[in-house]
């Protein structure tokens, strides 16, 4: 039987439809990369804003259309937008054959294989803690690089988020899982790891009663075949000395951080109930670029939160302007129903958030232009992830560069090289957000 997947959202939705796959494999089922003729597919979705939410409806349409032709057999429906919408996806989409909540992912096999054979309606929800954190996957990434979940769920209650009703409270996976995982990627060539979580920076607090993502990374630097350790959805107000110094002081630990502020107006955190203050992540910033002068941040605002007026919003694009991120994404808040803010007074207006966030990227985008000509003539190391025959040129990834999130580097080369090789290459020129060099042993 040929199954397809689906799978929609963030990277850590990603690793939920890896385990899938690889539970389907090991019984048998065949994974096909084409939806055409597949006997069932899965759709793992996503429910974080209304604009994943109507995309995961749209592939459910999609689907339902190719099933009602004879081009698929069953519809499985999995994901977060279960957890959210279980009973309109069960009135509504009569044609879905099982719904799925993540609590009953590690069943996925056994339940796409009973969809198969009977013809009976399928749903299963358990808690959310049932969702796995260890087990095989079958990556779906390049085999170079890979996701390390290390934790799921999330207990920090932003007014605005629906995950902890939807992944239920943070998890942490025993150190030893990790580590174990990680070898195994390595054997199999991976070279970097990116770690993930909702919270990558609370990882441990649950299990052990401290922060342990410092210790976490000093054991995977250990790994011989890793190269580079990217991390993902850190905290500020978790950002230790300790996690700053293995930083600083691990070669393999990338000097790269996600760290989502969301706002920098004090007023507005607060009734986010995020913890800490613009003040306060401002030397958290300056404290790591001591640390490390060449450190790259990425980072996330929202605009049009609950009561953000004219100030509040000068406030944060004063605050954008100064950091000066190398890295900044921005999105219109989309108020989510269960959640505190979607009750809140001062809602924004559509086009006011929109006008709001299209001012923060002009800002944003002058900023990484000025950044990217500074580095015209700096030498990087380079991971290979592609040629391009049309450019005849090589496309890969610097350290300041996640995969699927961040910009390239363009480089020619008269030398070969194969996705997965690292190559140094020396900037020469910019194309908007990505770099283009020479490699340096042929310069």
């Amino acid at each position: 039987m040929r199954v397809g997947m689906i799978s929609l959202g963030c990277p850590k939705n990603q690793v939920d439809a890896e385990m899938m796959l690889a539970a389907l494999q090991e019984k048998g089922f065949e994974i096909v990369d084409y939806i055409d003729g597949a006997d069932a597919v899965i759709i793992n979705t996503c429910a974080f804003i209304d604009d994943a939410k109507r995309e995961a409806i749209e592939n459910i349409l999609d689907m339902v259309e190719m099933k009602n032709e004879g081009v698929i057999r069953k519809i499985v429906v999995t994901g977060c937008l279960v957890q959210t919408q279980r009973e309109e996806i069960l009135s509504e989409f009569p044609e879905v054959d099982a719904v799925v909540g993540i609590g009953a992912n590690g069943s996925v096999a056994d339940l796409v294989e009973k969809a198969l054979t009977q013809d009976t309606r399928l749903f299963e929800c358990p808690d959310q803690s049932g969702l796995p954190l260890d087990g095989q996957r079958l990556l779906t990434t390049p085999e170079y690089w890979a996701y390390l979940k290390i934790a799921d769920g999330c207990s920090n209650c932003c007014t605005y988020c629906a995950i902890p009703s939807i992944r239920g409270a943070f998890r942490s996976r025993p150190t030893e899982s990790i580590v174990e995982e990680a070898r195994q990627l390595a054997e199999t060539g991976v070279k970097e790891l990116i770690l993930i979580a909702q919270d990558t920076t609370n990882y441990g607090m649950d299990l052990y009663g401290e922060l342990r993502l410092p210790a976490l990374l000093r054991e995977l630097c250990a790994i011989d075949g890793i190269e580079w350790i990217r991390l993902l959805y850190c905290y500020p107000d978790k950002v230790t000395d300790e996690l700053i110094d293995v930083m600083a002081t691990e070669p393999k630990v990338l000097h790269y951080m996600d760290l989502p502020l969301q706002h920098a107006d004090d007023r507005v955190l607060a009734a986010m109930n995020r913890r800490g203050t613009a003040a306060e992540n401002r030397a958290l910033i300056e404290k790591l670029r001591e640390a490390m002068p060449d450190i790259v941040i990425r980072t996330t605002f929202m605009t049009g939160f609950p009561g953000e007026d004219e100030d509040a919003f000068d406030n944060l694009a004063l605050f954008v302007n100064e950091m000066e991120f190398d890295r900044m994404g921005c999105f219109a808040f989309s108020p989510q129903a269960g959640t505190a803010a979607y009750e809140m007074d001062g809602q924004v207006e559509d086009d006011v958030k929109q006008r709001r966030g299209e001012v923060l990227m002009n800002d944003q985008y002058s900023i990484v232009e000025d950044k990217n000509l500074a580095r015209i003539g700096s030498t990087y190391t380079v991971l290979v992830e592609d040629y391009d025959a049309y450019a005849d040129c090589y496309v890969g990834r610097t350290y300041m560069d996640a995969p699927e999130i961040d910009g390239v580097l363009y480089f020619t080369s008269d030398r070969n090289y194969e996705p997965g090789d690292f190559a140094e290459v020396r900037v020469t020129d910019t194309k908007e957000y990505d770099l283009v060099g020479r490699d340096v042993l042929c310069l």
